[in-house]
């Protein structure tokens, strides 16, 4: 390595550094309890401009935050995470949020290269054989490309709510830091709806007139590939359709999770 070489570097180092100082100051310094919802989208588009990416599978929680996000006139991105394998219905969605509120909208999808290597490996329904395979499938086809996301990234808004599984209550909170693959870079994780409570987030929904995914109305709580996502019963746990062939797993593992969520 040269002496320029070994310079450049140490520039680089110091500016990395220095850009995970400035996250960690804003998670230890902004007193994210005062701060609302609509306030914490509105920091997010104003402290990163178009460094904050807002990523929804339009469940009600990303589509009350893309209607905030429009309405007040937020400089934040939306972004979704196309599987490939997702419900005709949620394709048909995004043409309806296109519409409704004029936006662009960011489709992060898996390397073709990547779902062929997959599937000549273990096969198309690899998820059907055990949760190790689930969970890579779920790398190949929403990880991964969460991971090219970030990339572009300083900010990722998410949709995690407390009262969407036991799993999410004890670990999602309204900021924290995450890496991005394969770096020391950080970037900011927020959840604004983290304490909404199902009813609240009706309200909003009703009161705006949000548009509703129509996976609501065939009793689907979640919404995600063809076939891993399924309706639930009355009384059932809001994640039980999501992987339903491990709802019997002898463990006990509940947290019914695809790895999108998991700290890097």
């Amino acid at each position: 390595m040269t002496v320029e070489t070994t310079k450049q570097k140490d520039i680089e180092d110091q500016e990395l550094e220095e850009h995970n100082q400035r996250l960690r100051n804003h998670v230890e310094d902004v007193n994210w309890n005062r701060l609302n919802a609509a306030d914490i989208l509105r920091w997010a588009g104003e402290t990163f401009p178009q460094r904050a990416v807002l990523a929804t599978s339009f469940q009600n929680t990303g589509m009350a935050m893309i209607h905030m996000a429009v309405d007040q006139g937020m400089n934040l991105r939306i972004a979704t995470f196309d599987t490939l394998r997702l419900h005709p219905e949620t394709y048909d969605f995004m043409d309806q949020v296109k519409a409704r509120y004029g936006c662009e909208l960011e489709l992060w999808q898996p390397k073709p290269e990547h779902i062929q290597r997959m599937v000549d490996r273990f096969g198309e329904y690899l998820f059907f054989d055990s949760k190790e395979k689930q969970e890579h499938c779920c790398d190949i086809r929403k990880t991964k490309p969460r991971n090219e996301m970030i990339k572009t990234a300083d900010c990722w808004i998410s949709g995690q709510r407390w009262d969407q599984s036991q799993h999410r209550k004890d670990t999602a909170i309204k900021a924290a830091l995450i890496g991005e693959y394969g770096t020391r870079r950080k970037i900011l994780k927020l959840n604004p709806l983290v304490d909404w409570s199902e009813e609240q987030l009706e309200e909003f929904v009703r009161d705006n007139e949000v548009p509703t995914h129509p996976l609501y109305e065939q009793d689907y709580p979640s919404f995600g590939c063809v076939i891993c996502a399924t309706p639930i019963r009355s009384g059932e746990d809001k994640r039980a359709g999501r992987w339903r062939w491990f709802n019997q797993l002898e463990d006990g593992d509940d947290s019914k999770e695809c790895g999108l969520h998991y700290n890097i």
